[in-house]
């Protein structure tokens, strides 16, 4: 997929217009994502949501080295690593820097253990299948078909400035501090989104090229969607039912501030 050749597909800016289209399936779309921002979510829902969301946001810079595995672009390599970076955080930044940091935080503000969100218990078996596939498409498939497959991040600004102007009006129970990874996503998801689509523009000349570049998009959406789906139907997370051994093991850990 990654060579050039002589015969020509759709023009760049059609090619971005055909993925942008994929703004109908995105998962901002997905009746529980609407709820959510209508403010018609339980406490129990949000804390389930952010339970099961939590295998994704894990699993994102594991997706992210996959790609960096495959590719053999250096200057694309020196670019995307950022990209672990900001969900692993750095030495320098400290133990609380990074995306995955600051889901575990959403998840305290939201009546969670860090041992509850780390040991997967809440995690639907959906959840699982639906992030296992898409660490193997990014490890499988051709690197910029899998770098295709992040462009859902074109849609992302707008889904995180709606989802956090929905958290702060109607979920005030939650601790604003906890909300910091919507802010960040405010900053990356634009930086990101338009290094991919670079990438996919100049590589994806052909029509197969294209169509390729297009359907992982596709995948990925439905990577998405098959994540709420299965969360809706998850029972609500009552934080008076969520002993589980590994929690004494973490006092500590329900402590962090």
């Amino acid at each position: 997929m990654t060579a050039l050749d002589d015969r020509t597909g759709a023009p760049p800016d059609e090619l971005v217009a055909r993925l942008r289209a994929h703004a109908r399936q995105y998962h901002s779309q997905h009746p529980f994502h609407l709820r959510m921002n209508q403010g018609a979510l339980t406490p129990g829902e949000i804390r389930g949501w952010v339970a099961n969301r939590f295998a994704y946001q894990e699993a994102i810079p594991v997706k992210d080295a996959a790609i960096l595995s495959n590719c053999p672009d250096v200057a694309v390599r020196r670019r995307w690593i950022r990209r672990i970076l900001d969900h692993d955080g750095t030495a320098a930044d400290g133990p609380t820097s990074g995306g995955i940091e600051a889901w575990l935080r959403l998840g305290e503000a939201c009546g969670l253990s860090r041992a509850e969100i780390l040991d997967h218990r809440h995690v639907r078996p959906g959840v699982r299948f639906a992030v296992d596939a898409y660490v193997t498409f990014a490890r499988t498939r051709p690197w910029v078909e899998a770098v295709a497959s992040s462009l859902t991040e074109l849609f992302a600004p707008d889904l995180m400035a709606e989802r956090l102007a929905a958290f702060e009006r109607y979920y005030t129970w939650i601790d604003p501090d906890g909300l910091q990874y919507f802010r960040n996503r405010l900053v990356q998801a634009p930086r990101d989104s338009e290094h991919a689509l670079e990438i996919v523009t100049a590589h994806c000349r052909t029509p197969e090229q294209q169509d390729a570049a297009e359907a992982a998009l596709t995948f990925k959406c439905d990577v998405l969607w098959a994540i709420l789906d299965a969360t809706e139907h998850a029972h609500p997370i009552d934080p008076a039912d969520t002993a589980h051994p590994a929690d004494a093991a973490h006092a500590d850990d329900r402590a962090h501030p």
